[in-house]
C-alpha cells in the first residue's frame, strides 16, 4: 500500500509537470482589425482541449467585453494536438484588446480604422534600402562599374551603364524578372489606391519631401534601370553578376568579388539570347524570351499612364518601347531563365505565356488598339489558372509571377463574354487554393515552397482584385486568414514584416549582411516565410545559429527560424516586399472609408514641376 501511494503520488507529481508545460497559444494579427472585418484568431494547444466559449478583454482595464461561443474546432496540426478558429468578427467596437480561451492569452491588438495607415509606404524603407548604384541608407555607391555584356554573338565583354535598380535580396544579384514585376506591383498599387502613400522622401531616397510621392519615386528608380536592361529594341538583359556574389556577409559598396574583369570592377550582365546559360557549373533550361519581353512590356505600357502626370516625355518615351518589347517576346516566345553558376539554383520560371497575356492587354488598356486585345485573351487561354495554385509544390519561382493581373484587365473589359471568361479564370485559382486551405486551421492553401510568403502575396492580391470586380464575398474569410497569417497568426506567431508592427513579434534576425556588421536590420522588409521540412533539410549552406525560439512550433511538414543563417525562410526578398504594397494600400484605403474619409483619386497639385 505504502508503495502504491508513492506511486500514486509520483504520477499525479508527473501529471502536474506536463500540466505545466503543455502549452496553449492564441495566434492574431498583429497589426490589428478593422472595425467591419474578419476578425478570426487561432488557438493551438499541445494537449488535447475542448473549448467552447472565449473571451474579449479591455487591454487597459482587464474588464470582460464580450464572451463568444463562434468557434471551430480544426484538429491537430504539427506538435499541437488541439486547435481551434475564434471568430470575432462580428464585434466592431473601436479599442485596444485581448483573447481569452482556455490557459491562454493573445497579445494585445487595436480594432480600429487606423491601423493600416501608412504600413505601404513602410515597406518602401525596405525597397531603397536595396537600391543599387546610389544607396541612401548607406549615403554611398555601389556597383558603379556595371557591366559587362555576356552571351551577345558580337558585343561579349563590351562595357554598358547598367548601375541602378534594387539588389534582389541580401545578395546583390539583379533581375529583369523580380526588378519588372515589383515595378509593375508598386504602379499598381500607386494606380488603384493613390491615396494612401506620403510624400516624405527626395527621388535619391534621402529624407524630404520632392513633391512627388514616395512610391513613385521607388517605381521611377526601378523604370530607369529596366530602361537600361532594354536599351534598344530588340536588345535585352536578363540579370546582371551571378552566384559568384554569394562570397559571405559585405556591404554593397564593398563588394570586391572578381568576375572575370578585377575585383569590384564590374559584373557579368546577360544578354538575352532565347537559349540556355550558365557560365560556371550548372545551366538553366531556358527556351525563348517572352517571359522577360512580356515584363518590359507591361511595365513601359503602365509606366506610360502612371508617370505621364510626373514625367510627361519620359512617359512618353516608355509608352513608344513597349509595343517594341511585346512584339520582341511575340517572335521569341518560350521562357528565359535567370542564369544559374557554381550552385544548382535559380529561378526556374517556365511560364510565359502570362507575362505576353499582361502585356497584350496593358497595351490595349494604354493604346486601345482591339489587335492587343483579340491577342491578350489568345495567350490568357494558354494558362487559364498560374499553376502553382492548387498544387502542393512548385520548383523554385517555376510559375512567376505568382499571380496573373492580366486575367484582372481582361476581366474588366467591355466585352462580356470576355470579361465573364477571365473573371472565371480568377475564381477558379482562388478556389483551388481556397480547396487546399480546409485542412489547415489557419484557413492556408499555400504550399510551403521556397519564399512562400511570396506567393500568399500574390494570391492576397487576385483574391481582392476578383472581389472587387465580382462583388463575390465567398473567399473573403481565406483572404482574411491569408493577410493575418502575414503578421502573426500563423503557427510561430510572428509578423512576416520586418519591424512592423514595431511593438510585436517580427524577424529580429533576418538574413542580412547589415545585421552581421552591425549597423541595422532591414524594415519593411518580407521575409521568404515558411518551406516544408524537407526543402530545409536539402539546401546547401543553410544552417541555424540562433536558439530557436520557435522549437515548439516546428513540424516535420514546415519550418520557420528566425535566424540569421537561414536564407531559406528569413531573407527579406525586394520582390515580395513590393508585390505586398497594393495589398496594403488597399487596406488603408478600406480604413479611411470606414473613418468616412472616403479618398478619391486626388487631382495632381504637387509643389515639384513634372519633368519633361
Amino acid at each position: 500500500m505504502k508503495h502504491m501511494k508513492k506511486l500514486s503520488f509520483l504520477l499525479c507529481f508527473i501529471s502536474f509537470t506536463l500540466f505545466l508545460k503543455a502549452g496553449e497559444w492564441i495566434r492574431i494579427n498583429q497589426l490589428g482589425y478593422l472595425p467591419v472585418s474578419f476578425k478570426i484568431a487561432v488557438l493551438m494547444s499541445e494537449e488535447t482541449i475542448e473549448i467552447n466559449r472565449f473571451s474579449l478583454k479591455d487591454a487597459h482595464t482587464g474588464q470582460t467585453i464580450h464572451s463568444f461561443t463562434s468557434i471551430e474546432k480544426t484538429g491537430s496540426y504539427g506538435q499541437m494536438k488541439s486547435t481551434y478558429r475564434l471568430d470575432f468578427s462580428k464585434f466592431n467596437k473601436k479599442g485596444t484588446y485581448y483573447l481569452v480561451a482556455g490557459k491562454a492569452k493573445s497579445p494585445v491588438f487595436r480594432v480600429n480604422t487606423d491601423i493600416y495607415d501608412g504600413t505601404a509606404d513602410f515597406l518602401l524603407h525596405y525597397m531603397r534600402q536595396q537600391r543599387c548604384g546610389y544607396n541612401p541608407y548607406l549615403k554611398d555607391s555601389c556597383h558603379l562599374h556595371d557591366g559587362y555584356i555576356v552571351y551577345h554573338p558580337t558585343r561579349t565583354n563590351e562595357k554598358i551603364d547598367a548601375t541602378g535598380g534594387w539588389h534582389d535580396a541580401t545578395d546583390y544579384l539583379q533581375y529583369t524578372a523580380t526588378s519588372a514585376n515589383a515595378v509593375y506591383q508598386m504602379m499598381l498599387a500607386w494606380q488603384q489606391n493613390p491615396g494612401s502613400f506620403a510624400d516624405k522622401h527626395k527621388a535619391n531616397g534621402e529624407l524630404g519631401s520632392n513633391g512627388i510621392p514616395d512610391i513613385i519615386d521607388e517605381i521611377k528608380w526601378g523604370m530607369d534601370w529596366l530602361v537600361k536592361m532594354n536599351p534598344e529594341k530588340g536588345v535585352m538583359f536578363n540579370q546582371i553578376a551571378d552566384d559568384r556574389d554569394h562570397a559571405g556577409f559585405r556591404l554593397p559598396t564593398k563588394d570586391t568579388v572578381d568576375y572575370g574583369w578585377g575585383k569590384g570592377t564590374g559584373r557579368p550582365v546577360y544578354f538575352c539570347t532565347g537559349t540556355p546559360q550558365g557560365l560556371l557549373r550548372h545551366k538553366n533550361r531556358t527556351t525563348g524570351i517572352a517571359s522577360t519581353a512580356g515584363k518590359f512590356a507591361s511595365c513601359f505600357a503602365l509606366g506610360a499612364q502612371v508617370l505621364k502626370d510626373f514625367y510627361p516625355g519620359y512617359a512618353r518615351m516608355l509608352g513608344s518601347k513597349a509595343g517594341d518589347a511585346y512584339q520582341h517576346g511575340a517572335t521569341h516566345p518560350g521562357a528565359c531563365q535567370t542564369a544559374p553558376g557554381g550552385a544548382p539554383y535559380f529561378y526556374e520560371e517556365d511560364n510565359w505565356a502570362d507575362d505576353m497575356e499582361l502585356a497584350a492587354a496593358q497595351l490595349y488598356q494604354t493604346t486601345g488598339n482591339p489587335q492587343y486585345l483579340e491577342e491578350a485573351v489568345q495567350y490568357g487561354r494558354m494558362e487559364p489558372v498560374t499553376p502553382w495554385m492548387g498544387a502542393d509544390s512548385a520548383r523554385h519561382y517555376q510559375w512567376y509571377p505568382f499571380m496573373n493581373v492580366g486575367h484582372y484587365l481582361l476581366s474588366n473589359v467591355n466585352d462580356k463574354r470576355v470579361s465573364r471568361e477571365f473573371q472565371r479564370n480568377l475564381r477558379t485559382g482562388v478556389e483551388r487554393v481556397y480547396e487546399n486551405a480546409q485542412s489547415s486551421p489557419f484557413l492556408f492553401g499555400v504550399p510551403y515552397i521556397w519564399c512562400s510568403n511570396n506567393l500568399v502575396t500574390a494570391i492576397l492580391t487576385q483574391c481582392r482584385l476578383y472581389r472587387e470586380t465580382t462583388g463575390d464575398e465567398q473567399y473573403a474569410e481565406m483572404e482574411a486568414s491569408l493577410r493575418d497569417w502575414l503578421f502573426g497568426c500563423n503557427p510561430w506567431g510572428t509578423s512576416m514584416v520586418v519591424g512592423l508592427p514595431a511593438w510585436g513579434d517580427t524577424p529580429g534576425f533576418p538574413h542580412s549582411s547589415y545585421l552581421n556588421i552591425g549597423i541595422g536590420t532591414t524594415p519593411g522588409g518580407l521575409v521568404d516565410g515558411p518551406v516544408y521540412g524537407s526543402i530545409f533539410g536539402g539546401l546547401i549552406g543553410v544552417t541555424i545559429t540562433e536558439p530557436d525560439t520557435y522549437a515548439k512550433f516546428q513540424s516535420s511538414l514546415v519550418v520557420y527560424h528566425d535566424d540569421i543563417s537561414d536564407y531559406s525562410t528569413n531573407e527579406p526578398t525586394m520582390d515580395g516586399t513590393a508585390c505586398l504594397t497594393y495589398y496594403l494600400s488597399a487596406m488603408q484605403k478600406d480604413g479611411n472609408r470606414q473613418a468616412n474619409k472616403i479618398t478619391q483619386q486626388p487631382e495632381i497639385n504637387y509643389s515639384h514641376p513634372v519633368i519633361e
